[in-house]
């Protein structure tokens, strides 16, 4: 019987946005060649943002399509879709905040927007991954491009270390998830998430070496969203990172890599949720108390930033750990919420760090409100959203978690993560405290805004703000997606 080796024009639909990504990428890699060190690269960004744009379009047009793709490698849904579009949005920032930076730091090329690009696309296959294999190489098409993208400033010392500790740990957690891969194939004879289910649930490999499998692609996981006790990479790599980078891996990266959990845990190890709750409920509370005490003690906002990262990603862990619906909204609502409010503050310390970053104290936002009275009430915007003050998309992103885990009979944990949520007022407290309490301790002018950091700075605090007063624009679509495995 004759075999069909190329894939239907429904399977390409189904895997559109990836391959917008990677033509633009690919293309940009061309005409990189052609230019010299000295010319703008001003059209490379703008196209790199219309290629985005693209992506997010062709990302509908792979929902309107959906169904499995690639002999079951590849699934369209909208979960997949949803995280697809948080990814985009963060790529969009990223570029409107780079442009700017990349210029003052003389360190203005293609390249950045080629590994951008790939970094996306990589992403957006770990969140449409139906197959562990798949899910290794999305998973590794996002790492490499994001590895080189943490060291991108190659003369500054801070930044190749962020890139190697990045590269070596990461690349650490990488073989714990592939040889849990090997092991499962071994069990089920399958690495579609589906059919491991299934091989699962009849009970056929019931040896001990089930969990223990399950266990390693945990620690691979856990790794991707910096979760206790995997989290030690994430304060050196976003301190050492360039600023519009900590951003994008501080959201982006670690949004897919939470789908791709959330799909993985739900679908495939469904049957052994109950064997991984208290695993999953320790390592919850872990990674909020870390995270958040750890942060107390930082001076340097960007690694304050690195450590509040961990600890919102413990409160994400918390929805998961309840295994259900409305847990797993919850957590889709929780991730795009904090995609908006922690780049916002990204973006604010993009502009205030200046050239060199040599600025990213919380010492050096001293009478912030003064000299730059908008910038600080924006900044003042994110810290509220991150604390979970209402009215703001954190709050509601809080509230939705908690209220599953009640749901789910997890009082204990509720109570305990609400405990550290006063915790981490203390920090992001302390910013306000300096910005508004404290005389500022330089005369020099500010630095005009540069448009691209404006309009991100804005529009994050606006939808962080439109989230809090009407969470159901993204509650209800989350909601609609979040029947995984159901």
């Amino acid at each position: 019987m004759a075999t069909n080796f190329f894939p239907s024009s429904a399977d390409m639909l189904k895997f559109l946005p990836e391959t917008v990504l990677t033509l633009a990428g690919t293309l940009l890699l061309l005409v990189e060649g052609f230019k010299k060190e000295r010319d703008s690269r001003t059209g490379v960004a703008v196209f790199t943002l219309l290629a985005i744009v693209a992506a997010m379009g062709a990302s509908v047009v792979a929902y309107q399509n959906p169904g499995l793709a690639f002999s079951k490698m590849v699934i369209s849904d909208g979960f997949a879709a949803f995280f697809r579009v948080v990814a985009y949005v963060v790529g969009i920032f990223t570029v409107l905040c780079s442009m700017n930076y990349l210029e003052r730091e003389k360190a203005h090329t293609g390249e950045f927007y080629i590994l951008l690009l790939f970094s996306l696309a990589g992403q957006g296959i770990m969140a449409s991954a139906n197959e562990l294999m798949m899910v290794f190489i999305g998973l590794e098409v996002s790492s490499i491009a994001s590895y080189i993208l943490a060291g991108y400033l190659r003369d500054d010392k801070r930044s190749n270390e962020s890139s190697l500790k990045y590269f070596l740990l990461g690349s650490f957690a990488t073989a714990f998830l592939l040889y849990g891969v090997a092991w499962i194939y071994g069990m089920t004879g399958s690495t579609n998430l589906g059919e491991i289910r299934t091989a699962l649930s009849s009970g056929a490999p019931s040896s001990i070496m089930v969990p223990a499998a399950a266990a390693l692609i945990l620690v691979g996981f856990a790794f991707k969203i910096s979760a206790a006790p995997f989290q030690a990479w994430a304060p050196d790599v976003y301190q050492g990172a360039p600023a519009p980078v900590a951003g994008f891996l501080s959201a982006g990266p670690k949004a897919a890599a939470f789908a791709i959990f959330l799909r993985v845990f739900l679908t495939a190890f469904d049957p052994l949720a109950a064997k991984f709750a208290p695993v999953l409920w320790m390592m919850a509370l872990a990674t909020m108390i870390v995270g958040n005490f750890a942060a107390l003690w930082q001076n340097n906002i960007k690694r304050m930033l690195g450590y509040s990262s961990i600890a919102h990603a413990g409160y994400v862990l918390v929805a998961v750990t309840t295994h259900s619906t409305m847990g797993t909204a919850a957590a889709m609502f929780y991730l795009a919420a904090y995609a908006l409010m922690n780049y916002g503050a990204f973006a604010i310390v993009t502009h205030v760090a200046g050239d060199g970053e040599k600025h990213v104290t919380v010492d050096d936002l001293k009478g912030l409100s003064q000299r730059q009275p908008a910038v600080a009430a924006l900044l003042t915007i994110f810290m509220l959203s991150l604390i979970g003050v209402p009215l703001t998309a954190g709050f509601f992103g809080k509230f939705y978690i908690f209220k599953a885990a009640i749901e789910g009979k997890f009082v204990w944990l509720t109570a305990l993560g609400l405990l550290n949520s006063a915790v981490a007022a203390y920090y992001y407290l302390r910013v306000l405290v300096v910005m508004y309490m404290h005389e500022p301790e330089t005369t020099e002018h500010p630095e005009e805004i540069p448009g691209g950091v404006k309009l991100t700075m804005w529009v994050t605090a606006a939808a962080t703000l439109v989230l809090g007063m009407f969470p159901g624009i993204v509650l209800d679509l989350a909601n609609q997606f979040a029947l995984l495995g159901k």
